[in-house]
């Protein structure tokens, strides 16, 4: 392995750990969306959890799995 297969292996481990901290935040974000007033409403009048919160939470999901592909590399 020469200088810059070792150098791109560390890239991508931090790009993995970046993809792992925006899914928290995304994932959080979702959570702390999800216990608001404008989501509950949302949630007792058609059962369904909102949007946005959603949206939050896939993000969460691809994010992760990126940084898993990643770090698989």
């Amino acid at each position: 392995m020469n200088y810059n297969q070792e150098n791109y292996m560390g890239t991508n481990k931090i790009i993995a750990i970046v993809l792992f901290i925006a899914a928290g935040v995304a994932g959080f974000m979702g959570y702390q969306e999800s216990q608001g007033l404008a989501s509950s409403l949302s949630s007792a009048l058609d059962g369904n959890p909102g949007d946005n919160v959603m949206i939050k939470y896939i993000a969460a999901a691809v994010l992760t799995v990126g940084g898993i592909v990643l770090l698989k590399k």
